[in-house]
C-alpha cells in the first residue's frame, strides 16, 4: 500500500514484521516494539495514526523522545501495573527486575507516550526493547496472557509502563552507567490535548475512538488535499 500503492519515498523497506502473523493479534504493540529494536542508528518511530505537520524538535543529542510523559496512581488509572504484578505471582510468570524495583517506588507512577518514540541512546533502547519482548514472550507468562481481561491494558503497560520502569531503574540503580535523559513534543499529557499547543508542535494524533470521529477524519482530509494534492491524489487512486 505505501510502496506500490501510494509510492511513498523510502530510503530501505523491510518486511521482518511479517514474521509476527502467528502472534496473539491483541498485542498491536509487539511490532512497534520489534521496529525499536531492529534500528542501528539514531531514529524517530512514528506511529501510523499520528500526522506532522512540522519538524520534530529533535538533535543529535536527544537520547530518548516521546510525546509526553503520563503520571497516575496506582489504583485510580487505565495504566494498571500493580493488578498484573498479581497476576504474574498468582500464575508463576515472570517479570524484568525494572518492573519489580519499580513498583516498589510509591503510589505515583510514569509511563511514556509513545504516539511518536526514539532517540540516539540505541543501546538502551535495544535493552528495553530486548526486555519488552522477552517478558510478552516468555514461556512462564503464556498463561498469563490467556487469562487476562480486557479490564489490564497489556500493551500500555509493556510498551509505555515498562520504558519509564526501565529508565528509572537505569538512573537510580546502575549509577555506574550513563544516565538516560528524557525529552518530550509536550511536557505534559493535558499539553498534548491542548488544541493551541498541539497547532503550535504540529501535531495530530489520532489517539484510540478519535480514529472513528468522521468530523476530524473530514478535517484531516481536507488538511491532507490542501497541503500535499499529489499525494491526495495518489490516495483518491487507490482507493479506486
Amino acid at each position: 500500500m505505501l510502496v506500490d500503492g501510494l509510492r511513498l519515498e523510502f530510503d530501505e523497506v523491510q518486511i521482518v514484521l511479517n514474521e509476527l502473523d502467528r502472534q496473539d493479534s491483541k498485542w498491536w504493540a509487539l511490532g512497534k516494539i520489534y521496529a525499536y529494536r531492529l534500528q542501528d542508528a539514531p531514529f524517530i518511530h512514528i506511529d501510523s495514526d499520528v500526522f506532522l505537520w512540522k519538524p520534530l524538535p529533535v538533535t543529535s543529542h536527544t537520547q530518548v523522545f516521546a510525546q509526553n510523559p503520563e503520571y497516575f496512581q496506582l489504583g485510580k488509572s487505565f495504566y494498571k501495573p500493580d493488578e498484573l504484578s498479581k497476576l504474574v505471582r498468582q500464575q508463576g510468570g515472570w517479570l524484568p527486575k525494572e518492573w519489580q524495583w519499580y513498583q516498589s517506588q510509591g503510589n505515583i507512577q510514569q509511563a511514556e507516550c509513545c504516539g511518536i518514540f526514539g532517540g540516539c541512546a540505541i543501546e538502551f533502547i535495544h535493552y528495553y526493547a530486548d526486555l519488552a519482548i522477552r517478558t510478552i514472550e516468555h514461556d512462564a507468562n503464556r498463561s498469563v496472557w490467556k487469562t487476562l481481561g480486557d479490564a489490564i491494558e497489556r500493551n500500555i503497560l509493556l510498551e509505555q509502563h515498562l520504558l519509564s520502569a526501565c529508565i528509572s531503574h537505569r538512573n537510580h540503580q546502575d549509577i555506574s552507567r550513563q544516565p538516560i535523559t528524557m525529552e518530550y513534543l509536550f511536557a505534559c499529557e493535558a499539553d498534548a490535548f491542548n488544541a493551541e499547543k498541539s497547532a503550535a508542535a504540529g501535531y495530530t494524533h489520532l489517539i484510540a475512538d478519535t480514529k472513528k470521529n468522521a468530523i476530524v477524519a473530514d478535517n484531516l482530509e481536507q488538511r491532507v488535499k490542501k497541503d500535499y494534492p499529489e499525494a491526495y491524489l495518489r490516495c483518491l487512486e487507490y482507493l479506486e
